[in-house]
């Protein structure tokens, strides 16, 4: 098997020459993947908040990782549900919150790897949302650099956006779009 960091340059080698990646799924029979997975979220504050099954960080091993390996291999791994909790918010108000078991968390952080390696070579680079080293202050920087003569920016925000907003016209409002300006199929 080859280390994480060679899987994961040849996946974004791939990527950034646009060549397409076959029989992925096996990669997540890496244990080495799973080990850098393991050190990316091991120390996130929610690492030892438990799920439905009351698993948590303390209880990973390379005995764990292997069983889930093999739970993979022979498909028998099911995405364990998530715990809903409400946490407050500063108006009062509540928000619903998923606590997925760690070991979801751990398969997800893999899977969530492989698919940034191949993918995040080929977003613009103007993008900056939820990308690895980029982020709010990236994209004020490069606003900066860019756009000299701009005296002010307006910000909004949607309440409950995703809730609020009518799905189907929306996928009906983009259909019509992509197939006027020919980028759909």
């Amino acid at each position: 098997m080859q280390d994480a960091e060679t899987v994961l340059d040849v996946i974004r080698k791939r990527g950034e020459r646009g060549l397409p990646i076959e029989r992925l799924y096996r990669q997540l029979f890496n244990t080495e993947l799973y080990l850098v997975a393991y050190g990316r979220i091991y120390a996130n504050k929610g690492s030892m908040t438990h799920g439905v099954t009351g698993e948590t960080v303390d209880g990973m091993s390379l005995e764990k990782i292997r069983g889930i390996i093999d739970a993979l291999r022979e498909e028998r791994y099911r995405w364990s549900p998530a715990k809903r909790v409400h946490i407050p918010k500063k108006n009062g108000k509540t928000r619903p919150l998923g606590l997925p078991t760690w070991s979801d968390k751990l398969v997800a952080e893999v899977v969530r790897l492989l698919l940034e390696a191949y993918y995040d070579v080929q977003f613009s680079g103007r993008s900056h949302g939820f990308r690895p080293g980029r982020g709010c202050h990236t994209a004020l920087t490069e606003v900066s650099r860019t756009w000299k003569g701009t005296r002010w920016f307006i910000e909004g925000d949607i309440s409950d956006c995703f809730g609020s907003l009518d799905h189907e016209s929306c996928c009906r409002s983009w259909a019509r779009r992509s197939m006027m300006d020919g980028s759909c199929g």
